[in-house]
């Protein structure tokens, strides 16, 4: 989903772009929505980072990071957001990674805006 390489921690003179994407040693990254498109130097470079291998969308793990690859025709943007947070710890996020524009299944930005303002499901929680 990228022409430009990711750039690790010595790619120039400032912070690679694990670090300025808030990757640090350990954290466990959730990847959604592989397929043949995705920057695989990023990829690598997360887990670089971290020192662990990505884990699927199909991991029970509690995770830090979700990175989220969507495109257009992935279904509806802001479900697939819902399901993202789920197995997010509680100071987790997400990071979502969509095609440039003018590259085929471009979001428009008014779509994740829409998206990223619906309302969330409310978590219940139970006192023992």
């Amino acid at each position: 989903m990228s022409s430009n390489p990711a750039g690790g921690a010595g790619a120039g003179n400032g912070p690679g772009i694990g670090e300025r994407m808030g990757i640090a040693p350990q954290m466990i990254v959730m990847e959604i929505g592989y397929d043949d498109d995705v920057d695989e130097q990023l990829r690598e470079v997360i887990e670089e980072a971290t020192g662990e291998a990505l884990v699927d969308e199909d991991s029970d793990e509690v995770v830090d990071v979700v990175l989220l690859w969507y495109r257009d025709g992935d279904g509806d943007l802001a479900d697939v957001l819902v399901d993202a947070i789920a197995p997010l710890a509680d100071t987790g996020f997400i990071w979502l990674l969509t095609p440039k524009r003018g590259r085929d299944d471009y979001v428009e930005p008014s779509d994740i805006a829409e998206a990223a303002s619906m309302p969330r499901p409310r978590q219940s929680i139970q006192a023992r």
